[in-house]
């Protein structure tokens, strides 16, 4: 059975990107469109998210808690596609789950933090 691999990156404000991928199951065989649509509805506009709040891991580019100007909290939807991998998701969900997860953050609101309190 095929799988979904959603693809992620955190992009600071001088559009440094670090990507991200995680591979879920999809067991209710889920169309791309159908799961892109959910997504898009969910996240904030241009796609942002707060990677942590929907247990992904985050793709920050600071290293050793140097931060700049230029860092934020948000990371960016790129795009599903189908795979032939296995899951990678450390919850062991499926993309039905995930949707869930995200929607239910969105529902409850994305919460924005300041990156300096993780310095």
């Amino acid at each position: 059975m095929a799988s979904i691999k959603f693809n992620y990156l955190y992009r600071d404000g001088s559009n440094y990107n670090s990507w991200g991928k995680v591979v879920f199951t999809n067991p209710d065989q889920l169309t791309l469109g159908k799961i892109e649509t959910r997504l898009i509805d969910a996240f904030l506009p241009d796609k942002l998210f707060i990677a942590s709040q929907v247990s992904i891991p985050e793709k920050f580019l600071f290293l050793k808690g140097k931060f700049t100007e230029y860092d934020h909290c948000y990371h960016e939807f790129d795009c599903v596609e189908v795979c032939e991998s296995i899951s990678t998701d450390f919850l062991d969900r499926s993309i039905t789950d995930f949707l869930r997860d995200v929607e239910l953050a969105s529902k409850h609101g994305w919460k924005a933090f300041d990156i300096l309190e993780r310095a």
